[in-house]
């Protein structure tokens, strides 16, 4: 490595954040990045390690070491081509992947892991704005048309490796913009969006064609997406939310987060959203049901809203504050995480299962709650009551949506309802269809959706041609 005792002579520095009384006034993101002098001596501390364990964490594997060290020596040219040659769009994982990589990190077992998630961001968009980021067009056009279904991070990702070894991709999206979750489920002030459209934009140059509202299976008949295709690629996403069916299930104030996330994200978008439904938390006590990160972009939102005041609760048990690394590491760890969201302002209980919701002329009005065990048991003589004006159902997803292009295709599925296809070469049960990210392994992270994406591409491509030049 370029200074071989750069971790033991720099401690780790993240960066900053607004101040909470700023940052809840508006939706625009607020992290404060560090400067250039500085995330050089971040790189410096990426210590010759022997055995990289970040890549092992790493799920699309990020060559870490490599751009880490190309930043301590200031080749910003140099670090941006590392990391695109596993990463699509670094941009998007910089921003909002929770960074197993860190964690895996030898400097771990310190707790002074490399910043190596602030140092990719860092990295893309420093080659943005020098212009290393160029489209990268087919020398040459093979004739094949493939359609990738579904704009979200796994589609756009097999989209852009597809175009680059010269095939016609067309994405087909049934929402007004593409981006899927980046778009509308995860809101600006993590993402802001227009770091989707720029690179859309790259997308756009390099031969790959946009067709936003083509909901297939819907308008768009799922026998001319067969007839017009040479493949077809499934990024449709696991969009079939987790429900809580108790008693008082329907009444008005009981929504899924997801439509809460996308209204808001279409409202800050200034796009057309059903208001006769609008969901607003100012004002009420707001309940969010999920203690993962989609409970806690409903948090950092209802915030925003104005709610009154804002209870996130987890029927599973609180976790430990810090894991004991000898047992764990290089792992991922089961520990607690408070998020920037709640930092705002938000009181968390675990171990709380709901047992109804009741209202008042069909409105919601509070919520009956009861403690559980460490085997998620009720705990007789617990019982409690929540007021609540507006609960948030984000209890995860359970596979992907099966009505139209699913059924339409009678394509084989796993036990938990996904689209049966394997990791090597990604097709389902109809082999001119493949599928990939959480349509394929469940809900997922973005870099997972990633990696799938630029596999598939792989599979798709030898499909076709009988091989294939691109990475696996």
């Amino acid at each position: 490595m370029g200074k071989p005792t750069g971790f033991m002579e720099i401690h780790r520095q993240a960066p900053g954040y607004a101040p909470v009384h700023q940052r809840i006034r508006h939706y625009k993101e607020f992290a404060i990045q560090l400067d250039d002098k500085e995330l050089g001596r971040q790189g410096a501390r990426c210590m010759d390690c022997g055995i990289p364990f970040c890549h092992g964490g790493c799920p699309v594997d990020n060559l870490i070491p490599d751009w880490n060290h190309s930043v301590f020596r200031g080749r910003w040219d140099e670090a941006s081509r590392t990391l695109h040659s596993t990463n699509n769009f670094p941009e998007f994982t910089g921003r909002v992947c929770p960074a197993p990589c860190e964690a895996s990190c030898t400097l771990n077992l310190t707790d002074e892991a490399v910043t190596i998630k602030n140092i990719e961001l860092s990295t893309v968009e420093r080659a943005w704005n020098d212009h290393l980021i160029k489209p990268q067009i087919a020398s040459h056009r093979t004739g094949k048309r493939i359609a990738v279904v579904g704009a979200g991070p796994a589609g756009l990702a097999a989209a852009q490796q597809l175009a680059r070894v010269g095939h016609q991709v067309v994405v087909m999206e049934k929402n007004a913009r593409m981006g899927g979750l980046l778009r509308y489920g995860i809101p600006d002030f993590k993402l802001e969006k227009w770091t989707i459209d720029r690179r859309m934009a790259q997308m756009q140059a390099e031969g790959v064609e946009f067709r936003p509202g083509c909901h297939v299976g819907i308008n768009y008949p799922t026998a001319e997406l067969m007839q017009s295709f040479d493949a077809v690629v499934l990024a449709c996403g696991s969009e079939k939310p987790r429900d809580l069916p108790v008693p008082g299930r329907e009444l008005d104030g009981v929504h899924f987060a997801m439509d809460f996330l996308t209204q808001q994200n279409r409202r800050v978008a200034d796009e057309l959203y059903d208001d006769a439904k609008e969901l607003i938390a100012r004002d009420k006590h707001v309940v969010v049901i999920g203690g993962g990160d989609t409970g806690s972009d409903c948090v950092g939102t209802s915030i925003r809203h104005g709610a009154n005041r804002v209870t996130q609760i987890e029927i599973m048990p609180k976790p430990p504050e810090q894991e004991f690394k000898p047992t764990i590491w290089p792992k991922w760890p089961l520990k607690l995480r408070t998020s920037t969201s709640h930092e705002e302002g938000c009181e968390r209980q675990w171990s709380i299962m709901t047992t109804s919701f009741e209202g008042n002329n069909g409105r919601l009005k509070k919520i009956n709650c009861i403690r559980v065990d460490d085997k998620l048991q009720p705990i007789s003589g617990t019982e409690f009551v929540l007021k609540a004006d507006l609960a948030l159902l984000a209890m995860g997803f359970v596979h992907p949506v099966h009505d139209g292009l699913v059924s339409d295709l009678q394509l084989d599925l796993d036990p938990r309802g996904n689209v049966l296809a394997d990791y090597d070469n990604f097709q389902s049960s109809n082999p001119k269809v493949f599928a990939c990210g959480d349509m394929r392994r469940g809900q997922s992270l973005v870099v997972w959706a990633i990696k799938e994406g630029r596999r598939c591409a792989r599979a798709v491509d030898a499909f076709l041609m009988g091989e294939s030049r691109l990475p696996g």
